[in-house]
């Protein structure tokens, strides 16, 4: 009976421990898969975000690819052949785009693939909207998507932007981009960037024979510490008291010379039904733009000499545009026209142009120059008649832009506080106030961009408007007027992740 005893504590010992071994052993194996899980998962974690970092190098080589092919396939392009691009080819400009493998540059190797879609661009914008989305062989589920805005630059986006030396004194305060051809001395206060075309140039303000910074100032720098006016050579201070958005130069030319082709374009443009061609009748037309959509326009007879104010008009009958015999000495009845303004259109006077009113939810460009080879170049007058040249409201459906072939004058019959809402460009003169009997005016309130190939002015001696103000219209930045100059290179504007 003892020996059975004995037998069973045995069994029952050895029992125990296979069930304590079984336990434990489930334990481990609970332990090992979950760490094995663990592990594995953090395996795929690491290789996912291994593989999405590739994804979006890759969505990002596609970027550049895209921002490669608009230089080289838009490059030198006009702003016709522009027009013609973005209507001809796929949206893009690109026949194939849909998928493109990226190989790996050491290996040659296939890695990913990216795909670029891009929406077509409005011919008379300068903005190009594209989504380019990236992923790898391994992993093709880890997708990164970037959506990029690429822009070519605008004569509109600069609040001063010319060929000649410009000068501001110490009482200016700019906002807006300033950009010359020429040499700069700026001595107020700039809250964007002011560049130059000129590594240095001599200042002609003050003489002598040194040669200044392309820009430069006289003020002497806020930092005690800093080295004092003249600046040693090969020094440019910051400045930031002066140059709030800071000093670039030298800086790629902006050709005026290239705004004859544009001009040409404008009057093809007109005459093709984009907007409304005018010849050479008379001395030029008196355009008067309208809330209602609409437009006046009168054919110019007499213009007192020098003044370039109006005396009389041709009249002229609307359904033929032609002029008929007589005149009368007010822009009313028979010298009279009304037409719709074309909406992203333009109006083309083979004369010089004399122009008043307001603009209401139109885009439009009136441009006046003489492309017949004989006569005088175009100018453009504007406060007509005590008139300002307003918008309805500041955004992008209410723009104007004024091309003149020469000189865009403020006739002296101006209201006395003058407000201008447009951009103004004179391509061969000057942005400024009429040289001959202009008086003195209280305040220009000027809303917009010039650019002028001299120097702007609109103070001369004691002529002039005693208080100027300028405020760049940021609306022209990514909404410059119809068919005015532009440059021809994409550059990235916006960059963001989706």
């Amino acid at each position: 009976m003892l020996k059975i005893n004995k037998k069973l504590n045995y069994y029952l010992v050895k029992g125990s421990a296979i069930v304590y071994a079984l336990i434990i052993m489930s334990v481990v194996a609970i332990l090992l898969t979950s760490i094995l899980q663990y592990i594995v998962s953090q395996m795929k974690f690491n290789t996912n975000r291994v593989e999405r970092e590739r994804a979006f190098q890759i969505a990002e080589a596609g970027v550049y690819y895209y921002r490669w092919y608009l230089a080289h396939v838009t490059a030198g392009m006009t702003a016709s052949q522009l027009e013609t691009f973005w209507e001809s080819e796929a949206p893009g400009g690109m026949k194939e785009y849909d998928e493109v493998e990226y190989k790996d540059p050491e290996t040659q190797i296939g890695i990913g693939r990216y795909k670029i879609i891009v929406e077509k661009s409005n011919p008379q914008s300068t903005v190009v909207m594209a989504n380019v989305t990236g992923w790898t062989y391994i992993e093709p589920e880890a997708v990164r998507e970037i959506q990029i805005r690429f822009r070519r630059s605008s004569w509109s986006e600069y609040i001063f932007l010319s060929n000649s030396f410009l000068n501001f004194g110490n009482q200016s305060e700019v906002f807006g981009k300033v950009f010359s051809n020429n040499g700069i001395r700026f001595d107020g206060i700039a809250h964007n960037t002011v560049s130059s075309l000129l590594p240095s140039f001599n200042d002609p303000t003050y003489g002598g024979n040194r040669q200044e910074f392309g820009v430069h100032t006289t003020v002497e720098p806020a930092d005690p510490s800093a080295p004092s006016y003249p600046w040693p050579d090969g020094t440019v201070p910051d400045q930031p008291d002066v140059f709030m958005g800071g000093r670039s130069f030298p800086m790629p030319e902006v050709s005026f010379t290239g705004v004859m082709t544009d001009l040409d374009y404008m009057k093809s443009q007109a005459q093709n039904g984009f907007g409304k061609y005018f010849d050479n009748s008379g001395l030029g037309r008196r355009i008067n733009l309208k809330s209602d959509g609409t437009y006046n326009m009168c054919v110019v007879d007499t213009a007192q000499i020098n003044l370039h104010t109006i005396s009389k008009y041709k009249k002229i009958n609307c359904n033929t545009g032609n002029v008929v015999s007589g005149t009368c000495n007010s822009c009313s009845g028979e010298c009279l026209c009304n037409y719709p303004i074309v909406n992203n259109g333009v109006i083309f006077i083979e004369d010089t142009a004399w122009i008043e009113g307001s603009i209401n939810n139109k885009r439009l460009t009136i441009a006046a120059a003489n492309l017949t080879g004989s006569g005088n170049e175009a100018d453009i007058y504007i406060g007509i008649s005590n008139n300002n040249l307003r918008y309805a409201a500041y955004d992008c459906d209410n723009i104007l832009g004024l091309v003149a072939q020469k000189d865009i004058r403020v006739l002296n019959e101006c209201p006395t506080d003058f407000i201008v809402d447009a951009a103004l460009l004179a391509q061969g003169g000057v942005v400024g106030i009429n040289d001959n009997g202009f008086s003195g005016k209280d305040s220009l309130t000027f809303n917009g961009a010039i650019a002028s190939f001299l120097q702007p002015y609109f103070m001369h001696g004691f002529s002039g408007f005693a208080l100027r103000v300028y405020n760049f219209d940021n609306n022209l930045l990514y909404c410059p007027p119809p068919y005015f100059p532009t440059g021809t290179e994409y550059s990235i504007d916006l960059w963001d992740e989706l």
